[in-house]
């Protein structure tokens, strides 16, 4: 062999580095790997292995009801509300891994510690498919650096985010991997069909496990819908394979999980015949329309369009027109007041505005930098078709947030990708630093600014300073302050009863206790809600009669309860705030607590 030429083994060993950076699988595994040792550090950490989210305390809840025996059609919660329990919005297919994993784990470990494995597990495994998604987009828009950049980026997304620590077993982490995924099938340029059947499939589920992403389904819709018309025919197999892949996936998932007695039952906040009636027709129109007229002119696919749009118009008007406003629309006032208008994930914009002014930097500026990024590539004439996608993707996402700020979580994440694109044009400019101090500071400073994290802490320490930052790290929860360790032990202690007290912490006491609770912060507890309102609000006569209505239920009262501590400023003189000024009715008789509990338990008297 002559000297000048390399053997064979030698060029693999030279190019076996430029393909390991290249390698998606790899590549998640390097970036991913240090991530899930920091989650498995936070978990162990963690005061507690369920999240600190109520959610994720009732999910569990609701999956120990099924491991018990609960039928899987039945979403009841018979301990909690009036008489008949409250019939829960959440789907089964979050709850399914769950117990699958505890029911799998109790052999070797024992049932306690196959929940706190499980509760571990699943959603610290969750961030490898989202990093594979979100750096499989970033290879597909902009190749290996880019793909690099999402992966960096995705990497501090988990890390500062609370989606996937341990115990976070609530469906928002799963709904995060379907949309990354969605966003890395919908940037194919190649037009696979194997890609949009499984954006069909991801969009089906994200509609099944809940209401939320719907109208972000809506645009991907919409989405595919447009890109095929303005194309035609190279979009043609794609735009057959979505419609039928979310016609398909969601009939299943339909079926698979709601109760045939409610298949004609329309409800807006979970997968019932409302959605599922507008995605099959909507997916079922697209694909003939695809199969029928990708090869005629653009006037008659749009016309093609606009009569499929036509169609689902006229199904939801005929099966649910209730949906096509707010599900919470018709919340009672005084809800609204005391518990909605308090919920940080369901503030607007203008109400983040007024009370929480430092965050709105980490809610908002990331998802808007990237929507004016695509406006600026679409202006230059660069890759026209994909930015249309991404700002379409980024700017519904960004709009949802300013409506309720728990968008926010998906507008961040969607940014990554544009954002990703400008950082591996400035990188490419400023030639790894040789191109002058300025264009590496632009790179340096921009890839700063495209941090949520960043604003976030520069929001705390403009509006608090340091020690205000120190002091919000370790501030407690609600529920902390409430729910101490003696608290709880007073409630275990007690016969199981009918408890009345702080919604905020009713989905707590099903879960640590045997007990039955009046109030849990759930839209479908409002009666329960509302009765508990009613309670602290009322003067302390009509308090006593509306508690003897419900039968000789327990009150735990919490002073330290932030909605407790609302009812008491806003009725001076009623039940609440004369239990809090430490005056007891004369119908209460005190049951005995210990020292330091921070929950007051009383009975009413004979």
């Amino acid at each position: 062999m002559p000297s000048g030429t390399a053997a064979p083994s030698d060029m693999a060993t030279a190019h076996a580095p430029r393909r390991s950076w290249s390698n998606l699988p790899w590549a998640v595994l390097v970036y991913g790997a240090p991530i899930i040792l920091f989650l498995i550090i936070q978990f162990l950490r963690a005061p507690d292995y369920v999240g600190r989210d109520n959610d994720d305390v009732m999910r569990l809840v609701e999956v120990r009801d099924l491991l018990a025996g609960q039928s899987w059609f039945d979403l009841t919660q018979v301990r909690l509300g009036p008489e008949g329990g409250t019939l829960m919005h959440w789907s089964r297919l979050i709850d399914l891994p769950i117990a699958g994993l505890m029911a799998l784990l109790r052999p070797f470990v024992g049932a306690m510690q196959a929940e706190v494995l499980a509760l571990a597990i699943l959603p610290i495994c969750l961030a490898l498919p989202l990093l594979a998604a979100m750096g499989l987009a970033g290879r597909r828009v902009g190749g290996t650096p880019s793909m690099h950049f999402c992966l960096g980026l995705t990497a501090l997304f988990i890390a500062t985010s609370n989606r996937f620590l341990g115990g976070a077993i609530d469906h928002h982490n799963v709904q995060l991997v379907l949309v990354a995924v969605m966003l890395a099938m919908l940037v194919d340029r190649q037009y696979r069909a194997s890609s949009y059947a499984v954006a069909g499939l991801a969009a089906a589920l994200a509609i099944a496990i809940g209401a939320e992403t719907t109208p972000f389904v809506a645009m991907v819709c919409a989405v595919v819908a447009c890109q095929w018309a303005a194309v035609g025919g190279k979009a043609a197999r794609t735009t057959v394979a979505f419609g039928l892949s979310l016609a398909a996936g969601l009939s299943l998932f339909f079926f698979v999980t709601v109760p045939p007695r409610l298949y004609l039952a329309a409800t807006c906040d979970n997968l019932s015949i409302a959605f599922y009636s507008l995605a099959l027709t909507g997916g079922g129109l697209l694909a003939l329309a695809a199969a029928m007229v990708s090869d005629r002119p653009t006037v008659v696919r749009f016309f093609a369009l606009g009569a499929c749009g036509l169609g689902i118009v006229a199904v939801a008007l005929s099966v649910a027109p209730q949906c096509l406003g707010n599900p919470l629309a018709g919340l009672d006032p005084l809800l609204r007041e005391l518990w909605l208008d308090n919920v940080t994930e369901a503030r607007s914009f203008v109400a983040v505005a007024r009370t929480e002014s430092a965050s709105i930097g980490a809610y908002y500026f990331t998802g808007a930098f990237a929507a004016l990024l695509c406006v600026w590539r679409i202006w230059r004439r660069d890759r026209i078709g994909l930015n249309l996608i991404l700002f379409a993707l980024v700017f519904s996402s960004l709009m949802i947030a300013l409506i309720q700020v728990r968008g926010m979580a998906f507008s961040n994440l969607l940014a990554i990708v544009p954002i990703a694109l400008l950082l591996t044009d400035l990188r490419a400019r400023s030639n790894g630093g040789t191109a002058g101090v300025g264009a590496s500071l632009l790179y340096v400073g921009t890839l700063v600014i495209s941090v949520p994290a960043v604003w976030a802490m520069a929001g705390t320490l403009v509006d608090k300073g340091i020690g205000g930052h120190v002091a919000g790290e370790t501030a407690v929860s609600n529920g902390e302050a409430c729910l101490t360790a003696a608290s709880l032990a007073d409630l275990e202690d007690l016969p199981p009863s009918f408890v009345v007290g702080p919604s905020d912490i009713g989905a707590a006491l099903l879960l640590h206790t045997q007990h039955r609770v009046l109030s849990a912060p759930y839209h479908r507890n409002a009666a329960g809600m509302l009765a508990e309102l009613k309670i602290g609000l009322a003067r302390p006569e009509e308090a006593e009669a509306m508690l003897r209505q419900l039968g000789h239920p327990v009150l735990a009262f919490c002073a330290a309860d932030v909605q407790a501590r609302m009812i008491a400023a806003r009725a001076p003189q009623g039940f609440y705030a004369e239990l809090t000024a430490g005056r007891v009715p004369a119908f209460l008789s005190p049951l005995p607590v210990s020292a330091g509990a921070s929950i007051r338990l009383y009975a009413l008297k004979p």
